[in-house]
């Protein structure tokens, strides 16, 4: 054997039958939580994407680009029948059609060389859970390893999931057989601790079917589990940013002057906060080195996943500023690639939460300070507009609610979030603001985006709590409570109905933006406070 030479793959016997309790009885090649070195290898060898200059690997998804939430099931069995949120965000399908549809799956991984990648889901081990994620694709196995918590060698010698991925991206369901909407299918079963995905090779459906579990799983416990970012200043203060995707949730928590905990999910328990995850899924469309350079960087890595970035096919650079696959590019990256990181992914309780809107109306102001009643609307309206390529069909920026910032993960009624939180908010005594990162002096089309510089200005200048003696007045629509002054930013952005030509037009947009508001708020009146009732459009 040559100097640089490595050994053969030996693939593990006692690992291979632990592959029994899933079903799966192999026919081919089983690879066990490989390092990223040797998924580039195989991924290579396998043509499932190509490398860029910089090191990242790239991969393309089409036609799946973003996520299928029509084609999302919870079965409805006696774990699940009398808790889950049932309704268009929580389809159900029968303990018989989940049977065949696994019974598909299993047999369809049999005949597939696989991945297998063991992690956690929470870095607080008083409520992590262990999961085992099966898949044929060693590009979605680095993936894994990228976005979930890694285990030691300890930890992987005594493995034992409470959880189990099935993945199987190449394989189509049959609607008439199998209960599903279309070929594409991602169903979590509550009873069998499983979870099969299939139809699509998109990657998000990995990462937010273990959001949606752990969604069901923690409040149940008293913890509350949150679509937000988070990060920490020198002090320990702890912030958390609200918000859907493509509304600034990792831009704004990856900020150079605070640690960051983590871009996406948390829970806050009586402990504090903690991360689901071991890493960031950002989006990179259009991004610039001057604007966020700690995730620029990833994008130049060895070990990152990019998705649906374009790839010059003879020099190997990416180009990130391509729409030409989607809008919905990507990278995925371990949390440690961000310089300034917390890294038990830990921190105490909350000084401030943001809750961030991408207003497509022009009308929301660019900050804004919250009552803790208003911060329990604007927490179960969750109103922002859904970013081009984000889920299938969306082409341009389009105004929606989703309860909680995260509907579409939620199992549970809004309501099970909204209580936990008001709890935690009112123990902890937290701030709570309102950003707009959408537009301003009119409509999308009209206005102009509120520029990255001047919303990281207004946030930092609140968490330092530079705002809080700062003469405010109240905005006409919802009554928020607008600073006059902020350090470093135009006064005369901040009221929003002074950024718009004719103040009419502003005063028709507003009337409308508020009956949305109204016609959302109708499916909690009956089961809140009235001041949070109250504390909506005037």
């Amino acid at each position: 054997m040559t100097a640089h030479a490595t050994r053969p793959a030996q693939e593990s016997p006692r690992r291979t039958i632990g592959l029994d309790a899933l079903g799966l009885a192999p026919e081919r090649a089983v690879h066990w939580n490989l390092v990223p070195a040797a998924l580039y290898e195989h991924a290579a060898r396998r043509g499932e994407g190509v490398i860029a200059d910089g090191g990242a690997f790239c991969a393309v998804t089409s036609p799946h680009t973003g996520r299928s939430p029509s084609d999302k099931f919870i079965v409805r069995d006696s774990a699940s029948e009398g808790d889950v949120w049932w309704g268009r965000v929580n389809q159900p399908m029968s303990a018989e059609h989940f049977e065949r549809l696994h019974g598909d799956v299993v047999r369809h991984l049999n005949g597939q060389e696989l991945f297998v990648r063991d992690v956690f889901a929470g870095a607080d081990t008083n409520s992590r859970t262990a999961i085992r994620f099966v898949t044929p694709n060693a590009w979605h196995a680095l993936f894994v390893y990228n976005m979930f918590l890694r285990p030691t060698a300890s930890d992987l010698a005594a493995f034992a999931p409470a959880w189990q991925v099935l993945h199987a991206p190449e394989m189509h369901a049959d609607p008439a057989t199998h209960g599903t909407n279309s070929a594409t299918f991602i169903v979590i079963s509550f009873a069998q601790r499983t979870i099969l995905i299939g139809g699509t090779r998109y990657a998000g459906e990995l990462k937010k079917s273990i959001f949606s579990i752990l969604n069901y799983l923690l409040p149940k416990r008293g913890v509350l589990s949150m679509h937000c970012s988070a990060n920490v200043g020198e002090a320990g203060d702890v912030a958390l940013f609200f918000g859907l995707s493509g509304t600034g949730k990792t831009t704004l928590s990856a900020d150079p002057e605070r640690a960051l905990i983590g871009d996406d999910e948390h829970g806050w328990s009586d402990y504090g906060v903690f991360n689901f995850e071991g890493g960031c899924y950002a989006k990179v469309i259009r991004l610039s080195r001057e604007g966020e350079p700690e995730i620029y960087a990833t994008t130049r890595m060895f070990g990152t996943v990019l998705e649906n970035v374009v790839v010059d096919p003879e020099t190997r650079a990416i180009d990130l500023e391509s729409a030409a696959v989607t809008e919905n590019t990507r990278a995925s990256y371990p949390i440690h690639f961000i310089p300034n990181h917390v890294p038990g992914g830990m921190a105490g309780h909350p000084s401030h939460i943001v809750f961030l809107t991408c207003d497509a109306y022009g009308i929301m102001p660019p900050i804004a300070r919250l009552s803790p009643a208003q911060a329990m609307y604007h927490f179960l309206s969750g109103y922002t507009a859904k970013v081009a390529g984000t889920e299938r069909g969306v082409t341009e920026p389009k105004a929606t609610f989703s309860a909680c910032f995260g509907a579409p993960f939620l199992p549970l009624h809004p309501n099970a979030y909204a209580a936990l939180l008001g709890e935690k908010i009112g123990r902890h005594g937290v701030q709570c603001w309102l950003v707009n990162t959408g537009w301003t002096g009119g409509p999308y089309g009209v206005g102009q985006r509120v520029r990255l510089g001047l919303t990281r200005a207004m946030v930092r200048t609140a968490l330092a709590g530079r705002l809080d003696r700062i003469p405010t007045a109240a905005e006409s629509v919802f009554g928020l409570e607008v600073p006059l002054q902020v350090p470093g930013v135009p006064e005369d952005l901040l009221l929003p109905r002074g950024t718009w030509r004719d103040p009419a037009a502003y005063d028709a947009q507003a009337a409308k933006l508020a009956q949305l508001f109204r016609q959302n708020f109708e499916q909690f009146q009956d089961q809140i406070h009235a001041a949070v009732r109250d504390a909506g459009p005037r």
